[in-house]
């Protein structure tokens, strides 16, 4: 753990005693346990992401080897979906807040699936392969989505169809999947390789970001179907040494990828939505909704505020103080101090922390949604709890910077004049 900036021995050794653990093996979605959590030095993930490896022993290296492109990242606990059917792209584009009626075969987009009231249920990566749409999904998200797309097909005529048992999800930053020598599913001829678009603002999409640079740009992901049954022969040749293109491949943990992503501004469905989200609040109009494709559910409250309001809570990116050798976790309140009149300032909680991790530059970082009005040059400080040498629970407040994302003036782009208010006419 060299290197790693913001981390105390506290936060190495608990680091280290974490990895020198053997896991409990937890199923994936598919059912089973996934082959890579046998590769060396592997330890699994919790949570959300249980039955796949969080590191493989060093997770600075791991990002490391993930921007190079040298690596891949065990995603087969995320669920796969597809949608067939000569009417699959009109139906999906009736209900979904992207624009994919004319959606090429192999071109990769994301939409997101809201209730009436515009708040975010579904987010889907998507691709066609000219035969079937596919949906890679969070694992948590599958039974409801299938259940909700089988009740909304009506006559028309589409299939939705579970494909988690037969192809698994492989996360990797290199040029192409090849370059890491893996070889992508493609059932009806069009390889299934998911490029993430978050590298720009797609057609019809909006970017509340201000950032003369935004980090996205080299956020340079893919996510790529291969069969499920081939993750054994995969991880034998990385465990060989076998598996090579340009370079040897090697593994990376979701601590890896989550620290990559974090810094590159990107909202994950699983960590970032709650029951109140509007994808206003996390700048994801960037690449998953198109403002003027037409009706779908939840468009009004989506234009509305976009054109006339604000959305009332924001995305920001914070810098954490690591003299504790604390890392706080998804849930953790963010507090701010708020002035009283009488001039005594009160710690009042602003927000949450979504997601968190240690990056190899820039340290202990985390994205937290947090009320609009909060001042960007505040101090933020976060509530957080572990367990000391005894087992005893202990809360520490860690101070934390804004990098801020989501800006106050987000929304209101239509820039009505408000008309000046009449006065009796006498």
């Amino acid at each position: 753990m060299e290197g790693c900036p913001g981390l105390d021995h506290r936060a190495k050794a608990s680091v280290m005693t974490e990895a020198s653990v053997t896991p409990i093996v937890t199923p994936t979605v598919s059912g089973a346990v996934s082959p890579l959590l046998e590769l060396p030095g592997a330890v699994q993930a919790q949570g959300a992401d249980a039955g796949v490896a969080a590191h493989y022993g060093n997770p600075m290296i791991e990002q490391r080897s993930l921007l190079a492109g040298t690596a891949i990242v065990d995603l087969s606990q995320r669920g796969v979906l597809s949608v067939s059917g000569p009417d699959r792209l009109t139906w999906l584009n009736s209900i979904a807040s992207q624009e994919v009626r004319s959606l090429a075969p192999g071109v990769a987009t994301e939409m997101l699936l809201l209730d009436p009231s515009g708040h975010l249920e579904y987010a889907m990566r998507v691709l066609d392969d000219g035969v079937e749409t596919w949906l890679l999904v969070e694992a948590a998200e599958l039974p409801g989505l299938q259940a909700w797309l089988d009740r909304m097909k009506f006559m028309l005529r589409v299939q939705i169809v579970d494909h988690t048992l037969a192809y698994a999800t492989i996360g990797t930053m290199a040029s192409a999947p090849l370059a890491v020598g893996l070889e992508p599913a493609a059932p009806n001829g069009v390889p299934l390789a998911w490029l993430d678009p978050w590298t720009g603002v797609t057609a019809g999409g909006y970017q509340y970001a201000e950032a003369a640079t935004h980090p996205g740009t080299s956020w340079h992901y893919t996510e790529v179907l291969v069969p499920r049954d081939s993750l054994a022969a995969l991880r034998d040749s990385i465990a060989a040494g076998t598996l090579t293109h340009e370079a040897p491949v090697v593994p990376a943990g979701l601590l890896a990828l989550e620290a990559l992503r974090i810094a590159a501004w990107r909202p994950r469905r699983a960590m970032e939505v709650d029951d109140k989200t509007l994808p206003h609040e996390l700048d994801w109009l960037r690449t998953a909704v198109h403002l003027s494709k037409g009706c779908y559910r939840g468009q009004e409250t989506v234009a509305k505020v976009h054109n006339l309001g604000h959305p009332p809570r924001r995305l920001v990116m914070l810098h954490l103080d690591g003299s504790e050798g604390v890392l706080p976790v998804h849930g953790d309140p963010v507090q701010a101090d708020k002035l009283r009149p009488e001039g005594e300032a009160e710690r009042v909680v602003v927000g949450q922390i979504t997601s968190s991790a240690i990056h190899y530059e820039l340290g202990p970082i985390a994205l937290a949604v947090i009320k609009r009005t909060v001042p960007a040059t505040s101090t933020l400080y976060v509530e957080s709890q572990y367990a000391d040498s005894q087992n005893v629970t202990q809360t520490v407040s860690i101070s934390a910077s804004q990098e801020v994302i989501v800006p106050q003036s987000a929304g209101s782009v239509a820039d009505i004049p408000r008309l000046p208010r009449l006065g009796v006419r006498r």
